[in-house]
């Protein structure tokens, strides 16, 4: 299917227009500091007409991270919708059932049209429906539409602080909301650990109190762990042999790094995950046969407090495959009551899984951590695999770059082919290997319960060295025009 379609249309949607000349590096500085300040006004700022009072739930702040949203304020719905978007135009595109030359830049335009028009609907249609549901808890009935209106345009105007970040600032929106978010999580968690785990536990006194206090430090302990980690993976790379055909003697290294993908494939995996925990919600009271069908994919439950009701996730498909664990800390921080009582849940809770054909079946926790990890990486590979391919990092788009400027494999002719085959052996295989292991650590880190979620703090590595790399980049360009010129 052409794409042509659509150009009535998009002459009537608003954009963000590029800039005339090419930002200096103290101006893209400028208008990320200007973007991120209002993504925390409006991180800050809560929905009129939403109980704030009541959201304190383990599984909302790993939402909160993933989707760069803080539940009850205006970005409630925060980045879901352009990842969700972005996830199902590329897999119809790799369906076949558009055809598209990221190459052209007509196509190229028209493809992230689609993907703003159909981010705007899934955000209103998000927005209606953590409503709906209960995910975000109403101080009235009254306020039902009002906040429903305010959730869609703060998710809208995300959607279009993201693409003036993309064309103004150092790297895209999503990117650094995501790291602002994790950021403050981290400040608020730790604070958390300082002046209510460890001072409770040494107040509480006995034998037992100092072990109990420095056992409070441990989700700190491991949030270092997990960035150890992440950083040491980081500067794992493969490195490549490459001389320039025209200049002999003239010469240097391909390097290609072991998290080829970066943290991407995580970033998408766990968007899609709980994006389905967020859309199932709205057929947990639906009724007949198709009822039977959505318990099987997410078993909800009803409970009542002085707030009104709301629907918690307890079994089904969709739970078996999501992080709905609860936090390994005190009670005082909204856990279980610390990591003693964490692992006792791991070894004694029961998930619930509806059958149609034969009702409900009990599902231990360890099988909940296997399904969940294993889904978890196998989406990871098969994003990252799909990235590559979508965003021109393929072994055969580098290759043809590394052709058009002049740069060869010694040893060999100069062919394109050549070039692709050798970068093929460590592409595909480091592309697989990257995103298992980013999959692994992420589930790990959120298993060990890492202050930001662990998960949150692998993503915030991830992208602030993407933000470190392109930085550096800037900052060389800016102090080189030269360099820029001759790039270009």
């Amino acid at each position: 299917m052409n794409l042509s379609f659509i150009d009535p249309v998009l002459k009537f949607l608003p954009t963000v227009k590029k800039p005339d000349q090419p930002l200096s590096f103290r101006e893209k500085l400028k208008w990320t500091g200007i973007i991120m300040s209002l993504y925390f006004v409006l991180f800050s700022t809560p929905a009129l007409g939403v109980n704030t009072a009541t959201i304190n739930q383990p599984i909302i702040q790993l939402v909160s991270i993933i989707f760069a949203a803080k539940i009850g304020s205006l970005i409630t719905v925060g980045i879901g919708p352009i990842v969700l978007s972005s996830i199902v135009l590329q897999l119809i595109q790799g369906s076949g059932i558009i055809n598209i030359d990221t190459q052209n830049p007509e196509d190229k335009a028209r493809m992230q049209g689609i993907q703003k028009i159909a981010a705007m609907g899934i955000a209103i249609v998000e927005a209606y429906i953590f409503v709906s549901t209960g995910y975000v808890p109403l101080a009235s009935v009254s306020a039902f539409a009002p906040v429903v209106i305010q959730l869609a345009l703060g998710a809208i105007l995300i959607i279009f602080m993201d693409e003036t970040m993309t064309k103004y600032g150092i790297t895209s929106g999503i990117n650094l909301f995501i790291a602002a978010g994790v950021a403050y999580s981290i400040v608020g968690g730790t604070i958390n650990i300082l002046f209510a785990e460890a001072l409770q536990a040494i107040q509480a006194g006995g034998a037992a109190a100092i072990p109990n206090a420095i056992l409070a430090f441990a989700p700190l302990f491991f949030a270092i762990m997990v960035f150890l980690i992440s950083i040491y993976a980081y500067d794992m790379k493969v490195e490549i042999p490459m001389v320039f055909e025209q200049f002999r003697g003239v010469g240097g290294r391909l390097p290609i790094p072991f998290l080829y993908v970066s943290v991407l494939p995580v970033i998408l995996a766990t968007s899609f995950e709980l994006s389905m925990t967020v859309w199932f919600r709205f057929l947990a009271n639906t009724s007949g046969q198709f009822a039977n069908i959505a318990k099987f994919f997410a078993l909800y439950e009803t409970s009542s407090s002085t707030s009104g009701t709301s629907l918690n996730l307890v079994g089904g498909i969709v739970y078996l495959i999501s992080p709905n664990f609860p936090l390994p800390y005190s009670t005082v921080y909204g856990g279980v009551g610390g990591y003693g009582a964490y692992f006792q849940y791991l070894a004694t809770h029961l998930s619930q899984l509806y059958l149609p054909w034969g009702g409900i079946v009990l599902v231990p926790e360890w099988m909940h951590i296997v399904l969940y990890t294993t889904v978890l990486v196998v989406l990871c590979v098969v994003f990252g695999r799909f990235w590559v391919e979508m965003t021109g990092q393929s072994p055969k788009n580098i290759a043809e770059q590394l052709q058009t400027i002049g740069w060869q494999i010694p040893g060999f002719r100069r062919d394109p082919r050549i070039i692709e085959q050798m970068l093929s052996k460590y592409v595909n295989t480091i592309t697989i290997l990257g995103s298992i292991f980013v999959g692994l650590l992420a589930a790990l880190a959120t298993l060990t319960g890492a202050v930001g979620t662990g998960m949150g703090v692998l993503l915030t590595v991830g992208i602030m060295y993407m933000v470190y790399q392109q930085v550096e980049k800037e900052s060389a360009l800016s102090d080189m025009p030269g360099v820029g010129k001759f790039l270009s």
